[in-house]
């Protein structure tokens, strides 16, 4: 079947691919959306309102996007996943299946979130990140599978998250510790 259902003011490049594949579920697509030249978004997918993508963007099946979502040029989100609304993910980010992605969450360039703890060593299993509400993510971080970054936490960096970070706090290094975050990096993303 596959296919996608769009709402009202939406902009689909001609060379960008909704609806990609046979599922038993087309693509939702929201009001006011914006979905540029070779993006694939699969079947299966549901978007909401004022989505917007960069080019070359793929978005797997059984992936949930809310409202207000910027996905950045070259970032894979690989299904299985959810993502809250107000929510930007710069360019080149890699989303693992299994990973939560709550609201009013940033996530910079190159970051990379893990999902398999012995990639084709063992078979334990995929369990990806969960990042909450209001948190942050810099560039080129990377989150090992099943870390949960607590509300309004940030990651450094160029940080390695192997072990959660708690709310309200910063991650910096690698390995990634933990401490207080900083004044000026109190309270929640201002993405809403």
């Amino acid at each position: 079947m596959s296919g996608y259902e769009s709402g009202t003011g939406c902009t689909i490049d001609d060379e960008a691919t909704v609806g990609y594949g046979e599922f038993d579920e087309p693509t939702r697509i929201g009001d006011d959306a914006t979905i540029r030249a070779g993006s694939i978004v699969y079947g299966d997918v549901t978007i909401g309102d004022e989505f917007a993508t960069g080019h070359d963007v793929l978005i797997r099946e059984s992936t949930t996007v809310g409202d207000d979502v910027l996905v950045g040029t070259k970032t894979v989100i690989d299904g299985q996943t959810t993502i809250g609304s107000h929510v930007s993910l710069q360019t080149n980010v890699y989303v693992p299946t299994e990973t939560t992605i709550e609201s009013n969450v940033f996530i910079g360039p190159g970051a990379v979130l893990t999902n398999d703890e012995y990639p084709i060593r063992t078979d334990d299993g995929l369990d990806g990140p969960t990042i909450e509400t209001g948190a942050s993510v810099g560039a080129n971080a990377t989150l090992l599978p099943g870390v949960t970054v607590g509300e309004n936490a940030f990651v450094a960096a160029g940080a390695v998250v192997t072990d959660d970070v708690p709310a309200e706090s910063l991650a910096v290094g690698s390995p990634a510790t933990t401490q207080p975050l900083p004044d000026p990096l109190e309270g929640p993303n201002q993405l809403a």
